[in-house]
C-alpha cells in the first residue's frame, strides 16, 4: 500500500498559504480570519449592492415625481410646449413654472403621448407607490446589520441548495508522506562509532552468541589510531543525535548508516552531515523513544549548563538546528540524557569538579545559552559531564537510549591528566552542591600531572584507550587504575617520552580482562 501511494496519484497532497488582500495590505490568515474578512466582504458586498438599488430607485422616483405634476397640469403643460419656439425653451419654461429639475423637463418633453392615456396614469401612480415601498425597505436595511446578515444567509443558503452535492474525494486532517523510512524493516543493528567519527550498523544476527570465556569475534578492523569508542544495540528506526562542537544538532535515523561487514570500518559522519569547516561532533546519542520525562543536558567549555526538554528535539529539520547558543571562544563539550532526578559532575582541566542536583538546572528553550554550572578560575574550562543515576536503581543505570552515558552512583570517577597520570576516586567522595560554585578538588592538577584531559566514571569491568601526541596507543583496565581520594595526585597510567602528552582519552564499555578461551 505504502508503494502505491508513493508512486501513483491514488493519494495527492498539497500546502495552502491563505494570502489575502486585506483592507489593502498582503496578509497571512488563519481559518478564523479567514471567514471573518469573508463576512466582512460580503456584508461590503451587499451593502454596496443596497445603496446602488437605492440610488436608482430614487433616480425612477424623481422621473415618477414629475409625471405626477405633469399628468395633474396636462393642458397647460401641452399649452406651454406647442407655445415654445424651441426644446430647450420648452425644457425652461417647465422647469421654471413648476419648479422641475432639468432630468425632470426632459423627461416630461420626451413623454410619449399614450403615457397620457387614463391606463397609464395609473400605471404611473402604481409604479411611484411600489417605488416609495421599495425605497423604504432598501434604507430600512442600510440602517440595520442584523437584516444584512440575514441576507447574506439566505443567499448562502440558496448557493447551498443549488449545488448541494456530496464530496467526491476524502479530506484527511494530517499529510500522509510516504518517504523512505515506510519501506525499512524494523529491526535490531549493532551500531558502532569510532574515535575518529566513522560510524556503521551490522545486523545482530552477524554477532553470534558465545560461551563465556570465549575469545569472541573481531567486532572492527581499525586503521592508524582509530578504534571502537561506542558500540550499542538501536532498532534501524530509532534516531541519533548528533551534536557539534558549535552547539547544533543533527539528525540521522540508524538505517541511515552504511550496513557493513563486523570487520568493515564504516563510513565517516563529517561524510553524512552538513559540517561547517572547523566544526567536529561532540556527542552522539542513540534516542528510541521521545518521551516528556527526559531532558538534554548539555555544558560548554566556558562553565554553562543548559537543560532542553528531549521532545524539542523530536522533529527533525534538513540543515540541523541550533541546540545550544554559545559565547565568543565557547563550545559544547557533552551532552547527556538525565532522567529528572539525577546528579551532574563537571570537571575542568585544572583539577576541579563540582556535583549538582538536575533540578538545579530549569528546563529551557533550544536556542539559549544556559545558565552557570561553574565558576571557573582564571585559564581553566570544563572537559568533561558525568551524569550519575541515583543509587537505589540498582547495580546499573546504563539505558536502551543513551549507552554507558548514565552511570550509578556506585561507580568510581576515571581523571586523566596530560601528563600520563590518573586516579578514580568513588562517587560518593564528591558531595552535593548548589550549582554555580567553584566545586571541589578532583586531582592536583598542573606541575607533575599536568592539565586535566577528560574524567568519565568508570567500573571495575570498563576500560579505557589513551593516545599520546607520537600517536601511541595504550588500553588498559579500569581495575588496574588504584581507587584513591579526590585531593590527590594519581597514579602513572602510562610511561610517556620527553616531550610527549597525552592528547585524547576514550572509555571503553569493557576491557580485555578474561578473553584468554577459545573461540567457540
Amino acid at each position: 500500500l505504502n508503494q502505491l501511494y508513493k508512486h501513483t496519484p491514488l493519494q495527492s497532497s498539497f500546502g495552502i498559504t491563505n494570502l489575502a488582500i486585506v483592507e489593502g495590505k498582503p496578509t497571512i490568515c488563519n481559518l478564523k480570519d479567514l471567514l471573518n474578512h469573508f463576512l466582512d466582504h460580503r456584508r461590503d458586498v451587499v451593502s454596496r449592492r443596497t445603496l446602488y438599488e437605492l440610488r436608482k430607485a430614487q433616480e425612477r422616483m424623481h422621473l415618477l415625481e414629475g409625471f405626477r405634476i405633469a399628468l395633474v397640469n396636462i393642458d397647460e403643460v401641452i399649452a406651454l410646449i406647442k407655445g415654445s419656439e424651441s426644446p430647450a425653451i420648452a425644457r425652461e419654461g417647465l422647469m421654471a413654472k413648476y419648479e422641475l429639475s432639468e432630468v425632470q423637463a426632459q423627461a416630461i418633453l420626451d413623454l410619449r403621448l399614450q403615457k397620457l392615456t387614463g391606463m397609464e396614469r395609473l400605471a404611473i401612480e402604481k409604479e411611484h407607490e411600489e417605488l416609495a415601498a421599495e425605497i423604504a425597505r432598501l434604507q430600512d436595511i442600510l440602517s440595520d446589520g442584523k437584516k444584512v446578515d440575514k441576507i447574506i444567509v439566505d443567499e448562502l443558503s440558496e448557493i447551498k441548495e443549488k449545488f448541494n452535492d456530496e464530496r467526491r474525494t476524502d479530506i484527511i486532517e494530517t499529510q500522509v508522506e510516504i518517504d523512505a523510512e515506510d519501506l525499512i524493516e524494523d529491526e535490531e543493528v549493532v551500531v558502532s562509532l569510532s574515535h575518529q567519527g566513522y560510524a556503521k550498523r551490522v545486523p545482530v544476527t552477524e554477532y553470534r552468541e558465545q560461551k563465556r570465556g570465549g575469545k569472541g569475534v573481531k567486532g572492527a578492523s581499525s586503521k592508524g589510531e582509530d578504534f571502537v569508542e561506542h558500540l550499542f544495540v538501536a532498532s534501524t528506526l530509532s534516531d541519533l543525535l548528533v551534536f557539534t562542537s558549535r552547539g547544533r544538532l543533527h539528525w540521522l535515523k540508524v538505517y541511515q548508516l552504511p550496513e557493513t561487514s563486523r570487520t568493515a570500518r564504516g563510513r565517516a559522519l563529517i561524510n553524512l552531515l552538513p559540517l561547517e569547516e572547523g566544526e567536529t561532533i561532540t556527542t552522539v546519542l542513540p534516542v528510541n523513544e521521545f518521551v516528556e520525562e527526559r531532558s538534554v543536558v548539555m555544558a560548554t567549555r566556558e562553565g554553562y549548563i543548559k537543560k532542553t526538554s528531549l521532545m524539542d528535539f523530536s522533529r527533525p529539520r534538513n540543515g540541523g538546528i541550533i541546540a545550544c547558543k554559545l559565547g565568543d571562544g565557547d563550545g559544547l563539550i557533552g551532552v547527556r540524557i538525565c532522567y529528572g532526578d539525577d546528579d551532574i559532575i563537571l570537571s575542568t582541566k585544572a583539577g576541579m569538579a563540582i556535583r549538582f542536583s538536575e533540578q538545579d538546572v530549569r528546563v529551557m528553550g533550544r536556542n539559549s545559552r544556559g545558565v552557570r554550572g561553574i565558576k571557573l578560575g582564571s585559564d581553566d574550562n570544563v572537559v568533561s559531564i558525568t551524569v550519575v543515576a541515583p543509587s537505589s536503581e540498582g547495580e546499573t543505570a546504563t539505558d536502551e537510549n543513551t549507552d554507558d552515558l548514565r552511570v550509578n552512583a556506585d561507580d568510581t570517577l576515571l581523571t586523566v591528566c596530560e601528563n600520563g597520570y590518573g586516579k578514580r576516586t568513588a562517587l560518593c567522595d564528591y558531595r552535593v552542591q548548589s550549582r554555580g560554585g567553584k566545586g571541589l578538588i578532583d586531582i592536583q592538577a598542573g606541575g607533575r600531572n599536568g592539565d586535566v584531559i577528560r574524567a568519565f566514571a568508570a567500573s571495575d569491568g570498563s576500560g579505557l584507550m589513551l593516545i599520546t601526541s607520537s600517536g601511541k596507543i595504550v588500553r588498559t583496565s579500569s581495575s588496574g587504575i588504584s581507587v584513591i581520594g579526590r585531593n590527590t595526585k594519581g597514579v602513572r597510567l602510562i610511561n610517556l617520552d620527553d616531550d610527549e602528552a597525552v592528547v585524547a582519552v576514550a572509555h571503553l564499555a569493557e576491557s580485555d580482562d578474561g578473553a584468554n578461551g577459545e573461540d567457540e
